[in-house]
């Protein structure tokens, strides 16, 4: 009787390590390797790329697979990736969306069939609240877009407290972002009654437009005191206008780019906030693995990152990922 209870209790250590070994690390609850497509909205793009490096970093890590198909800045594109990548039967999604409202439409797609979907870097739905996440998400991991034009604003104040006249180059029309990075910029200055905002051009994200539209407001406005870029690529076109027109402009950003950041510390900018995309991939990446490991529970949450103000005197606290 006692060799027999022997038996059965090395039986049973031999049954817990073996399962133990079919749920190792980037494996479901069936032992089978976990698959995450990622629809990524462009990677010729350096900030969506900088994500999906982060993305494969921790994908590596967790020994996690990743179907990763690049939407090359084109919303049909985008929406075939995504049929395809629904095709495929992943366990979860990753979606980097073109725009808030066709994103809504792929997330109602991807719901429908079933797959945990967590949207990266942009938020799902047009019009919708930063953080009234669509319902039918697993999660939205992104900047908090709103608190980046607040930090923006603390820049401005520290550099102006008298007060300047102020014209904003925003980013490209579709974008939520455009709205969010402006909303609280504006709402914190203009609370001051020193602060008078005299033009608005958009820039689409590039710094070619960038520079176009900061030039066209210097000609119309060269008295302009200050410009509010919404991606560190247009404040650096926008810095070169300003140069060109001889110009006392002041030029902040968003985005802690390698160009944002080299042109802060040599003066060119006077700040900008700072995003750090393969640090959000990774977040993106872990959430999505978690969720299906069943370590964490998400429905429709919010996740984010600290995005901190940077200037002159702070640069080197910003070590640019894009």
């Amino acid at each position: 009787m006692k060799n027999k209870r022997l038996s059965t209790a090395i039986l049973l250590v031999l049954v817990l390590l073996l399962t133990a070994c079919g749920n190792s690390q980037g494996q479901g609850g069936g032992g089978t390797k976990l698959v995450i497509g990622e629809s990524n909205l462009g990677l010729s793009y350096p900030f969506p790329a900088a994500i999906a490096r982060g993305i494969k970093k921790r994908a590596a890590q967790l020994g996690v697979q990743v179907i990763e198909l690049d939407a090359q800045g084109s919303a049909d594109k985008q929406s075939n990736d995504v049929q395809d990548l629904i095709a495929r039967n992943p366990n979860g999604i990753l979606l980097l969306p073109l725009d808030a409202g066709l994103a809504q439409q792929l997330v109602d797609r991807i719901y429908a069939a079933h797959i945990p979907v967590i949207a990266v870097a942009s938020a799902v739905g047009k019009d919708r609240p930063l953080k009234d996440v669509y319902p039918k998400l697993t999660a939205l991991i992104t900047q908090d877009e709103i608190k980046a034009g607040a930090q923006a604003a603390q820049i401005a104040l520290k550099a102006f407290p008298q007060g300047a006249k102020v014209a904003i180059i925003e980013g490209q029309a579709g974008f939520a972002e455009v709205q969010e990075r402006e909303q609280d910029f504006k709402s914190i200055l203009s609370q001051q009654g020193k602060f008078t905002f005299i033009a608005s051009q958009p820039g689409d994200w590039l710094p070619d437009k960038g520079q176009a539209a900061c030039a066209n407001i210097l000609q119309a406005h060269p008295d302009i005191d200050l410009f509010y870029a919404e991606s560190d690529d247009m404040a650096v076109g926008c810095a070169k206008a300003v140069t060109a027109a001889h110009s006392h402009a002041q030029v902040i950003g968003i985005g802690g780019s390698h160009l944002g950041i080299q042109a802060v510390k040599e003066g060119q900018m006077l700040g900008t906030v700072c995003y750090k995309p393969e640090t959000m991939g990774e977040l993106a990446l872990q959430a999505i693995y978690d969720q299906l490991a069943g370590k964490q529970h998400y429905s429709h949450t919010f996740l984010t990152y600290d995005i901190p103000p940077i200037t002159k005197d702070n640069v080197d606290q910003c070590v640019p990922q894009w």
